[in-house]
């Protein structure tokens, strides 16, 4: 039953605030910041600590749980964490608007980590070409321990700071540039080594980690803290801390090419088409935007080198793709100026 006044949720016995903050099961007490636990009259501190590697009392016998009762256990951990990333969003929005502010000068965008953070970074650097149609160097993703750590874990390779620095120097990040240090604990040499040296080259930095108050929190010009608590596995980041990475991830890659206009309404206009599912999803795009059939939709497509923004100026503009490309390029590849300018309605 739900209490609309109070925002407090009972269900067998256990207590639990909207937040998720502070939750009593049997008689124990415990706050998910991490600071003050209480549990059969014992009270402590865990101070010094890190929140993320802390272990949660509700979850210290989930070894002996039928498997449909751990699952549920865990849907309601993940279900904490889109609450903890809104309470972000401010900071995730301040470091989105500084790093479109430098990519529109042509700088590039770095996301540095190691283990699952690193890895999370990398996917969200590789769905940016088929996504956006940017070069791949655009958007980059940087591992500790380099390719094989993707699959794999490298021995040692989160603790190499000079690593993490040298990866920079090697990218040769500058002034334009926008690095996001990502690591849960927010500790990690290999992503401070980054961050630091990124920061002795003008590049704009940026941190995201799942404990507030963390060394690279301290050294970054923006940094956001999303703080889920301690996992379901204690230590185990991959989980709660993992996906609110992925969701800020996401929010950052998405809201910076709209930006840079690299969308059109929620259109994915840089789509690559490189297969059959992707042209007819070009061909659509085109035949919603200019109300052309699919047969003139595709037929455009195909000569402008299934460049949407080519095709939608070629159909309403009776344009040839060289023509349509010039007023694009005029009118700074944006698609809503270029047809403004060219008279579309």
């Amino acid at each position: 039953m739900t209490d609309p006044l109070t925002g407090l949720s009972t269900e067998h016995g256990e207590l639990e605030t909207e937040l998720g903050e502070l939750y009593t099961e049997q008689g124990e007490l415990y706050t998910e910041q991490g600071e003050l636990y209480t549990e059969q009259g014992e009270l402590y501190t865990e101070q010094g600590e890190l929140y993320t590697e802390q272990s949660d009392p509700r979850y210290r016998e989930i070894d002996r749980l039928p498997t449909e009762e751990i699952a549920r256990l865990m849907n309601a951990a993940d279900a904490t964490v889109p609450r903890a990333v809104a309470r972000a969003i401010p900071a995730v929005s301040a470091a989105i608007d500084a790093i479109a502010a430098r990519m529109a000068r042509g700088g590039r965008l770095f996301y540095v980590g190691a283990g699952t953070s690193g890895r999370l970074g990398v996917l969200d650097a590789s769905e940016c070409p088929p996504t956006f149609g940017t070069d791949p160097e655009l958007v980059q993703g940087v591992i500790a321990g380099g390719e094989a750590a993707l699959t794999r874990s490298v021995e040692g390779a989160e603790d190499d700071r000079d690593g993490g620095a040298a990866a920079v120097a090697d990218r040769g990040l500058g002034p334009l540039d926008s690095l996001v240090g990502i690591s849960a604990s927010g500790r990690a040499p290999f992503v401070l080594g980054a961050l630091d040296a990124a920061a002795r080259r003008g590049a704009l930095t940026v941190s995201l980690s799942c404990n507030p108050g963390s060394p690279l929190s301290e050294r970054a010009e923006h940094p956001i803290e999303v703080v889920v608590g301690p996992e379901v596995v204690a230590g185990s980041t991959r989980l709660k801390a993992g996906t609110a990475q992925k969701l800020v991830l996401n929010m950052i890659s998405t809201i910076v090419m709209i930006r840079l206009g690299r969308t059109y309404g929620n259109a994915m206009i840089e789509v690559s088409a490189v297969n059959e599912k992707l042209a007819r999803r070009a061909t659509r795009m085109v035949g919603d935007i200019t109300g052309a059939g699919a047969a003139a939709a595709r037929g455009a497509l195909e000569a402008a080198d299934w460049n949407v923004k080519v095709a939608v100026l070629m159909i309403e503009r009776d344009l040839g793709p060289d023509g349509a490309r010039a007023l694009l390029k005029a009118n700074g590849d944006r698609l809503e100026a270029a047809r403004r300018a060219g008279g579309a309605a």
